[in-house]
């Protein structure tokens, strides 16, 4: 009975990861606004909170291993609470500099730690399942700050419930800590398993650096749609703050969705597969989001295709790793993966941010469209000397 019950918490902790990785676009159009900052100004905040995910993740391998994973997790619950709060009672935009240093440092070690402890622990289901709970947060977190902007204290009183709820899981983590002293499995994890499995012909060591650069691309994907498509549908479709809200949380919901489905069928179409047609669903809609003068329902279904295509990217190109090398450079080539998914996530929308500054709103999509096709050739590449 405890396995499970620390399996809930486990899901429980990437919801709360998700939960505050989505919001900052769907508040940014208001927030700019009140801070007197243009709209690339977002890509320093994101950058911030990328960056210091990145050095945490670095850093995470010494401090799960001096912490432990449960208390890394209750110390991230907190401490990314508290920077959501810092958020709402923001007075100034150096002050939203400020906060997204804890949030990013909160976020980065516990991302590593609870990919190792599934993957230790849990079979390769329930690392897919892992990876939708995160979608569970990503969609809240757009849909609790869009109802709170249709109020008074709009983007303010959203952070302040997203930073309650973030709060409130803390305490569920303190109130489990004693399970995670308690780790066990069930058996030889799958990803133990694979890394057993050697490539069947000789791989370049290039590929080793090959792998880890599909994720810039596919973190300037999901990161760049999500941070910038409220503001193209506020500023350049003329969407309600509050239904563009709801259509970004369209989006991270159909990553959840399309991760929970990819646990059940993934061990029978297998990772090459999903990764090739996500990424060509995933172009039709972007394609489709991209073009300013379609019908608005067909340029919103774009919108959710395009996170339906990206839902398996991630997780498919990660769980191959162990297929394509020997399990020592398999172990090096996640470790950058996860590094460069990271630094993606800070450099790719800040760059897709200037594109729209400097020649409108309308091309950051085209940007993310060509990232897909790089991600594309890419991954094909990959698939041929792998």
């Amino acid at each position: 009975m405890a396995h499970w019950i620390l399996l809930c918490v486990v899901y429980l902790a990437f919801v709360s990861l998700g939960l505050p990785d989505s919001v900052f676009g769907v508040a940014w159009p208001t927030m700019r606004s009140g801070f007197e900052r243009p709209l690339e100004a977002a890509g320093l905040v994101m950058l911030a909170v990328t960056a210091c995910s990145a050095l945490s993740g670095f850093a995470s391998g010494a401090v799960l291993k001096r912490l432990g994973t449960g208390p890394v997790v209750l110390l991230s619950g907190f401490l990314t609470g508290l920077a959501l709060l810092g958020f709402a009672f923001a007075p100034s935009f150096h002050w939203l500099l400020l906060f997204a240093l804890p949030l990013g440092l909160g976020a980065g070690a516990v991302d590593a730690g609870l990919n190792h402890f599934v993957a230790a622990h849990y079979s390769s289901r329930h690392m897919n399942w892992l990876h939708a709970c995160w979608g569970v947060g990503a969609t809240i977190g757009p849909l609790l700050m869009g109802a709170a902007l249709v109020g008074a204290q709009g983007w303010r009183a959203g952070y302040q419930t997203i930073a309650s709820v973030q709060l409130l899981l803390a305490m569920v983590f303190l109130l489990t800590l004693a399970l995670w002293r308690r780790e066990h499995g069930t058996g030889p994890s799958a990803v133990a398993a694979l890394a057993d499995v050697s490539p069947q012909r000789p791989v370049p060591a290039w590929a080793a650096w090959l792998a880890p650069t599909l994720y810039l691309a596919y973190a300037t994907i999901e990161v760049g749609t999500g941070l910038w498509a409220a503001s193209i549908l506020v500023e350049e479709r003329r969407l309600a703050p509050q239904m563009a809200g709801f259509w970004v949380a369209c989006f991270f919901g159909a990553i959840m969705g399309g991760r929970f489905c990819l646990g059940l069928v993934s061990a029978w179409l297998g990772n090459r597969v999903l990764v090739r047609a996500g990424i060509g669903l995933a172009i039709v809609g972007a394609a489709l989001f991209a073009v300013p003068g379609l019908p608005p329902a067909l340029s919103l279904a774009g919108l959710v295709m395009l996170g339906l295509g990206a839902a398996p990217i991630y997780p498919a190109l990660m769980h191959e790793t162990t297929r394509r090398f020997s399990a020592d450079l398999a172990r090096k080539a996640v470790g950058r993966q996860v590094a460069f998914s990271y630094i993606g996530g800070a450099v790719g929308p800040a760059a897709l941010g200037l594109l729209g500054a400097q020649w409108g709103l309308n091309l950051i999509m085209p940007g993310v469209l060509l990232a897909l096709f790089v991600l594309w050739l890419m991954v094909w590449r990959l698939d041929q000397v792998t």
